[in-house]
């Protein structure tokens, strides 16, 4: 399995792993690893029910949840069918509650930029950046200007989470929602992660 850390901050905080699925537009399968146009990582990710206390039932994950980090042992997660509108009621007043499932087990945390920000935050990361090799410098630089084009004209869409210790300076994760307008999905710069493997 591999884990992706942010090599922007000083902590490393551990973004997202392999573990959960990416699907690429013209496929059907999920897989594990998408990268788009060469510069950054989409994740799928998924609301789960969390309840204190509880066991967990994490179904497909089962064998790969404690190594991304969720304490299977304090946490009840279902990642099943979503229940029907009176189950939903019914689940938040036992005392669950719903969580981004990437959200929850990296414990990003949420942050917030309005668009002069986030661009003076993207001119700074980018500037980390120049320690990249000779041959992949023109690429980024390239590729990153026309990806920030595309977040700048859907700025409105994304919601913005830093990593565990919330480093001012580490990579922020931006979660849109795919055409569908119901799964979420993660998007990472490329650069601003290394690949640990487990």
């Amino acid at each position: 399995m591999l884990l992706y850390v942010d090599i922007l901050s000083e902590r490393n905080d551990e973004m997202f792993s392999d573990a959960f699925p990416v699907k690429r537009r013209t496929d059907i399968l999920p897989l594990r690893s998408k990268i788009v146009d060469d510069i950054v990582y989409e994740v799928d990710c998924q609301l789960i029910t969390v309840k204190s206390g509880a066991d967990v039932d994490i179904g497909l994950y089962a064998s790969i949840m404690p190594f991304v980090g969720i304490c299977v042992s304090s946490a009840y997660v279902n990642t099943g069918a979503n229940p029907s509108a009176e189950d939903a009621d019914e689940a938040l007043e036992d005392g669950a509650t719903q969580v981004n499932n990437v959200v929850h087990s990296f414990r990003l945390q949420s942050t917030s930029f309005d668009k002069k920000s986030y661009l003076t935050y993207l001119k700074a990361s980018f500037s980390l950046l120049e320690k990249l090799p000779e041959d992949r410098r023109e690429a980024f630089e390239k590729g990153a200007q026309a990806y920030a084009k595309k977040i700048v004209a859907n700025f409105k869409d994304y919601e913005f989470y830093t990593g565990e210790n919330m480093d001012a300076e580490g990579m922020v994760g931006l979660l849109n929602y795919r055409e569908d307008g119901v799964t979420p999905y993660f998007t990472f710069w490329k650069d601003g992660l290394k690949e640990v493997k487990l």
